[in-house]
């Protein structure tokens, strides 16, 4: 056995505190992904927790937006270094799966990170740190369940759970819109207690305040009609539009040779009569309502006005391609009916105020039962209120899945902290001490907690350990200090919970191993050769001053 490796047994005794000091200022780290992990979770913590702070984000496109939202942070973010992309990537999958936990992904990845190369400064070889942390991650996921301290029934009114997950530092009017969301969630539920996300639809418009918000039958777009048809009754078939409802590229430059007024007429009577052909084709495909992302022509308005054809101009791409899911038919790059035409049950405006919405009404499944349409003074306020929505939105399916619930506020991460510390003092080999890694890690998330809140940290994590030590788990963080979760009504599902933490240890364990990262150099771009005749270059004198190498 080499002497120089040191013996598991005495790992423990070699982790004093300050151990990992012992590193030169000018040593390398060990883990070449622990800066850039360092780097990002220096970007998000203070975003992080219903305390946290804004930041004013200029996009790579020069627009500027301010955010609290990690999601929409690291999304922005250029990133160059691979390990912190893989991070990235983590936590953007987190958001996708969950629809929240993005900056707990990566502050406890990085607090993962940095106690690992403790471990490693100790003596602790990777493959067995790695091996180690795999165990601890499986101890830590068996452990969740019985943290479970409520569960959401299936007849109980979800709000009291909802306004813990929209309590964020971006909302205002958070009961009166956590009560909308609710509401709809709870409305478009199926029978079987199963809940789909795309049942709800969510829409935006500007202007009015948070309480001018409502719920509206079926799917609301912020759209308008452009021309006298505004509503379709019943039997509602829609065609979709990536074009100018018009002839085709309507401003496109050309020539026209005329030589005399009678060309000039025929000519115009052609383009005429080509508008009236197009429509022609829409209403005789029996369509009666047309969605148009592009311009909208004049003559082919007055034209779909006389066969009866709701015109609608919708103001992005998304729109369209979200509504053309729903009704399941393609979008048209030109003006010919496709040979699937969406199928609802009505079309009609809706003024809401200051604002004008259209909503497509059905009754059929996989379809929007109801919409939140939100309202905002400004596009930041309003931003805020939609991400809040969706959150909402996906934790209740996720309840519908698992309806267990975890204490929030960082009590379930000091509970966690706590049984695991208390394991792995007793264990020998390397699993204690990445048991008491992971303990040290998840501490590190109440802490962000109350720093970002204003308070001290020391004396908070001392009266939370305390509390917890006690036997009082649902001990968390609250503005004024320590709080009861029940009492405040602080949670987190616990699929959400669990999700997070399988990231997390996905990115470490991949990390751990990795002790330098060699990025291979762009070949530089060939310079052409601006001396065709290769006989004339070598017979020319090389420059003042100039060696000539032979």
């Amino acid at each position: 056995m080499d002497s120089r490796a040191p013996s598991a047994q005495g790992l423990p005794q070699r982790l004093w505190p300050g151990a990992d000091d012992r590193r030169g200022a000018g040593e390398q780290r060990l883990l070449g992904g622990l800066a850039a992990a360092q780097t990002l979770a220096r970007v998000v913590r203070p975003c992080y927790g219903p305390y946290g702070r804004q930041k004013l984000l200029v996009t790579a496109r020069g627009d500027t937006v301010l955010t609290g939202y990690a999601a929409a942070i690291l999304g922005a973010l250029e990133l160059e270094h691979p390990a912190a992309q893989l991070l990235r990537d983590a936590a953007l999958g987190q958001a996708e799966h969950s629809g929240d936990g993005v900056a707990f992904v990566v502050l406890l990845a990085e607090a993962l990170l940095a106690q690992a190369e403790r471990l490693l400064l100790a003596g602790l070889p990777r493959a067995q740190l790695r091996e180690a942390y795999a165990t601890a991650t499986a101890e830590t996921l068996a452990l969740l369940p019985a943290l479970a301290f409520r569960a959401l029934g299936p007849l109980e009114d979800p709000f009291w759970v909802l306004r813990s997950v929209m309590n964020t530092h971006t909302l205002s009017q958070t009961d009166y819109l956590t009560r909308l969301v609710a509401h709809a969630c709870w409305e478009a539920k199926e029978p079987d207690g199963s809940f789909r996300p795309e049942r709800v639809g969510v829409c935006a418009l500007r202007g009015g305040h948070a309480q001018d918000s409502c719920l509206l039958p079926g799917l609301v777009l912020a759209a308008k009609p452009c021309g006298q048809v505004t509503v379709v009754l019943s039997g509602a078939r829609v065609a979709l539009f990536a074009c100018t409802f018009g002839p085709a590229n309507p401003k496109a430059p050309a020539t026209a040779r005329l030589s005399s007024p009678l060309d000039l007429a025929s000519f115009r009577k052609g383009s005429e009569q080509l508008i009236e052909k197009q429509v022609a084709q829409l209403a005789a495909a029996d369509v009666n309502v047309a969605v148009v992302w592009g311009e909208v022509e004049e003559r082919a308005l007055a034209q779909a006005d006389q066969y009866g054809v709701m015109v609608i101009q919708v103001k992005s791409r998304r729109e369209l391609v979200y509504l053309s899911e729903v009704l399941d038919t393609p979008l048209m790059p030109y003006l010919v009916p496709p040979l699937e035409l969406g199928k609802c049950r009505r079309v009609y405006t809706q003024d809401l105020g200051e604002g004008l919405a259209v909503v497509f009404e059905w009754e059929s499944p996989g379809t929007p039962a109801l919409t939140l349409v939100l309202r905002g003074a400004t596009p930041e306020g309003l931003r805020g209120t939609v991400q809040a929505a969706y959150h909402g939105i996906d934790a209740y399916c996720q309840l519908c899945q698992d309806p267990r619930l975890l204490p929030g506020a960082g009590a379930t991460e000091m509970a966690l902290a706590k049984i695991l510390a208390d394991k792995g003092a007793k264990l020998q080999g390397p699993d204690g001490p990445a048991l008491l890694a992971f303990a040290q890690a998840l501490r590190s998330v109440p802490a962000t907690l109350a720093e970002n809140a204003g308070l001290v940290v020391s004396n908070v994590m001392a009266e939370m350990s305390a509390a917890h030590q006690a036997g009082n788990f649902l001990t968390g963080v609250g503005v004024e200090g320590i709080i009861n979760v029940d009492q405040e009504g602080v949670w987190d599902t616990l699929i959400a919970k669990a999700r997070g933490i399988r990231a997390v240890a996905d990115v470490a364990l991949q990390l751990v191993t990795i002790d330098e990262i060699v990025v291979a150099k762009k070949s530089p771009t060939p310079q052409p050769d601006l001396n065709p005749n290769p006989k004339k270059a070598k017979d020319r004198p090389p420059p003042v001053g100039g060696k000539k190498v032979l």
